[in-house]
C-alpha cells in the first residue's frame, strides 16, 4: 500500500521546496523503493499553459502530454519515474472536477461545500497519481498561511488519518535569514511557520531550514524546542552552486532514515555512487565552452530552466563546463549581431508571440554564415527556416502567420488538423482557446539515415512537442531544393520534425539543427540527452577551432 510524504513550505515561496522534494525522493530511489511525486498547485488557472513564463517560470510537458508546473522537471532529473497529467493538478482542475459532478447531480442535492467535497476531491486525486508507488512524495505549492493552500493542507491533514499510522508524514520547508546587521540567523520566521502549520492541525516529522549557510547546532537546539520536532530532524540546508548536491546533503544528515522510521519502511542502505560520480564530473570538466542563448524572456531564467539543465547536463558526459550566456533577442535587433562572435555555439529556443523574433532570425543567419554551432528548439527551428528561406531559397518575404497573419510567403503557419499522441484528430484556428491548440506530447517518426540527426537518434525519434505552428509543406520543398535538409517527418501529418544543413558541399556547416519538439524535457543528469550531447561536443570542436586561430594570430604578431 502506498505510504505519502507531504512537502509544505512556508514564509517565503522559492526557497526550492521541488528541489528539496526531489532530493528526498532520490535517497528514497536508491535505496530500492518505488518511488513517484506529485505537486499541488493551488492557483485557479487549469494548467500552467497559457501563464507567463515572467511570472511562473517554463512550463514542463510529460509524455501524455500535460501542460504542468516546472517542478515536474526537477522530479524527472532526479528519479527514474516518469511523470504524468496525474502527477500535477490545480484548484482551477478540482473545483472544475467538483463543478461538473454537482451539475451531473452525483452528490444528490447536498450542498456542495469546501469540506468535504473539495478535500474529498484532492484526496481522490492524490490516490490515483500515487498509485502503484512504495512511496509518493507530494509537494504542496504556495506556503503555509496562504488562504489558497487551505483546502490542499486541510486535505492532506484529512488523508493522513484516512490513510492510517505509519502511512504519512510531513516534512515542511521554511527560511532561516542571514541578517548581516546583527550578524545573526534569525529562527522566529520558521517558529512562527511552525505554529502556522500546527494550527491547521499537521506536526512537521522533520524541518527543512533553508539558509545561505550551514546552520549551527545552538540554532538548530532552538527550533527544536519552539517547533516540538526532535533536534536530529531539524535538517540544515544551505546553498549549494549545484542542486545535485542537495541528495547528498540530505542523506548526510540522516533525513531519509528519519521519514523510512516515520513510515514504518524497513528498506535497503542508500547508494549515493551515482550523484557522487556526477559531482565530481561536474567539478572537474576538462574544458569550458561559451553557449550564447537568445531568447526573449531573459529577465528570468526559470523560463529555461529545463533548457539550461540539458545543457549542464551534456557538459557532465562531455567533461566540459557549460557557461550559458543569455542574449535579449530584442538588444540583436538593435545592436547587431557582433557580440555572437564570442560563442563557441548559439541556441535559440522555443517562445511566443512576436517580440524579439526578427533578432533571433538575425541570430540564425550569423550562426549559418557564420559556420557557428547552431541548435534551434521550436520557435528557434521555425526562425531557421524563415531566416534560410529568405536569404537562401529566394523567400524574401518568408514569415510566420503567427508574427505576420497577412504575409504572402507563410513558411510557418497554423496547421488546422493534427493527430495527437493518443491518435485523436486535434481540429484549431486563431480563434480557439489557447489551452487546447498545441501539438502536446510524445510523438514517434522516422529518421532519414545518412543524417546528422540520424547519427544522433538512429532510425527512430520520440521527443515531446509544445506547439501551435509548423512548418508549411507548400514552401517546404523550394526551400529543399534550396539546400536545407528535412531529417525527419511526422508519419502522419507530414510535418517537420528535423531540419538540418549539410556538413559537405559549397555550403557546409559544421553543426546547424533546428527541431519542432521540446528535447530538453527528456534530458536527466544520469544520462544526458543525444542531442544536446552532440551539440556540446560540438561546441567543444568550436572552441578549440577558436583556440587553434588565436594561437596562430598570435605566433604571427
Amino acid at each position: 500500500m502506498t505510504k505519502f510524504v507531504f512537502v509544505t513550505g512556508g514564509v517565503v515561496s522559492s526557497l526550492g521546496k521541488g528541489i528539496a522534494a526531489a532530493s528526498l525522493a532520490a535517497i528514497l530511489e536508491s535505496r530500492g523503493l518505488k518511488v513517484t511525486m506529485l505537486k499541488l498547485d493551488p492557483y485557479i488557472n487549469v494548467d500552467p499553459g497559457t501563464m507567463s513564463p515572467l511570472q511562473h517560470g517554463e512550463v514542463f510537458v510529460t509524455d501524455d502530454g500535460a501542460e504542468t508546473d516546472l517542478d515536474l522537471g526537477h522530479y524527472e532529473r532526479f528519479i527514474s519515474t516518469r511523470m504524468k497529467k496525474v502527477n500535477n493538478f490545480t484548484t482551477g482542475q478540482i473545483y472544475e472536477s467538483v463543478i461538473r459532478k454537482e451539475r451531473r447531480g452525483e452528490y444528490l442535492g447536498k450542498t456542495v461545500q469546501v469540506i468535504p467535497h473539495i478535500t474529498n476531491e484532492i484526496q481522490d486525486y492524490i490516490y490515483r497519481g500515487a498509485e502503484g508507488a512504495d512511496v509518493a512524495l507530494v509537494e504542496i505549492g504556495g506556503t503555509v498561511g496562504d488562504i489558497e493552500s487551505l483546502p490542499f493542507l486541510e486535505a492532506a491533514r484529512q488523508l493522513s488519518l484516512r490513510a492510517g499510522r505509519k502511512s504519512a508524514a510531513f516534512v515542511h520547508l521554511t527560511l532561516v535569514p542571514y541578517i548581516a546587521s546583527a550578524g545573526e540567523l534569525k529562527t522566529k520566521p520558521t517558529q512562527h511557520s511552525v505554529q502556522k502549520l500546527r494550527e491547521i492541525g499537521i506536526s512537521p516529522n522533520a524541518l527543512l531550514c533553508r539558509a545561505d549557510r550551514p546552520i549551527p547546532n545552538d540554532e538548530r537546539a532552538k527550533i527544536s524546542l519552539f517547533s516540538n520536532v526532535e533536534e536530529a530532524a531539524v535538517i540544515s540546508v544551505w546553498d549549494v552552486d549545484t542542486i545535485y548536491k542537495v541528495p547528498q546533503m540530505l542523506h548526510d544528515q540522516g533525513l531519509d532514515a528519519i521519514i523510512c522510521e516515520a513510515l514504518g519502511i524497513e528498506a535497503a542502505p542508500a547508494d549515493l555512487t551515482m550523484w557522487s560520480k556526477l559531482i565530481h564530473a561536474l567539478e572537474n570538466p576538462k574544458v569550458t565552452v561559451k553557449v550564447g542563448m537568445v531568447g526573449k524572456y531573459v529577465d528570468l531564467t526559470e523560463s529555461y530552466k529545463s533548457l539550461t539543465e540539458a545543457l549542464r547536463h551534456a557538459g557532465i558526459h562531455t567533461e566540459s563546463r557549460v557557461n550559458i550566456e543569455y542574449i535579449d533577442s530584442e538588444e540583436i535587433e538593435t545592436r547587431g549581431c557582433a557580440e555572437l562572435a564570442k560563442f563557441d555555439a548559439i541556441l535559440v529556443p522555443g517562445g511566443f508571440g512576436k517580440r524579439g523574433v526578427e533578432g533571433k532570425i538575425m541570430a540564425a543567419r550569423y550562426a549559418r554564415e557564420n559556420k557557428i554551432p547552431y541548435l534551434g528548439i521550436c520557435l528557434g527551428m521555425q526562425v531557421a527556416l524563415i531566416e534560410y528561406a529568405r536569404h537562401m531559397a529566394g523567400l524574401a518575404n518568408a514569415n510566420s502567420t503567427e508574427f505576420d497573419p497577412d504575409t504572402d510567403q507563410p513558411v510557418v503557419a497554423l496547421i488546422n488538423e493534427w493527430q495527437n499522441h493518443d491518435g485523436k484528430v486535434e481540429k484549431r484556428d486563431v480563434n480557439s482557446d489557447m489551452g487546447g491548440t498545441m501539438r502536446l506530447g510524445a510523438q514517434t517518426c522516422a529518421v532519414n539515415p545518412g543524417t546528422l540527426a540520424a547519427e544522433i537518434y538512429g532510425s527512430v525519434v520520440t521527443e515531446r512537442h509544445r506547439h501551435r505552428y509548423e512548418a508549411n509543406n507548400h514552401y517546404l520543398a523550394r526551400v529543399e531544393a534550396a539546400g536545407l535538409i528535412v531529417s525527419a517527418r511526422t508519419p502522419t501529418e507530414d510535418l517537420c520534425e528535423i531540419m538540418e544543413l549539410s556538413r559537405t558541399g559549397d555550403n557546409a556547416h559544421p553543426w546547424y539543427m533546428g527541431v519542432q519538439y521540446h528535447p530538453e524535457f527528456k534530458s536527466t543528469p544520469r544520462t544526458g540527452h543525444p542531442l544536446f550531447i552532440s551539440f556540446i561536443k560540438a561546441a567543444i570542436a568550436q572552441h578549440a577551432l577558436h583556440a587553434g586561430t588565436n594561437s596562430q594570430q598570435g605566433e604571427a604578431a
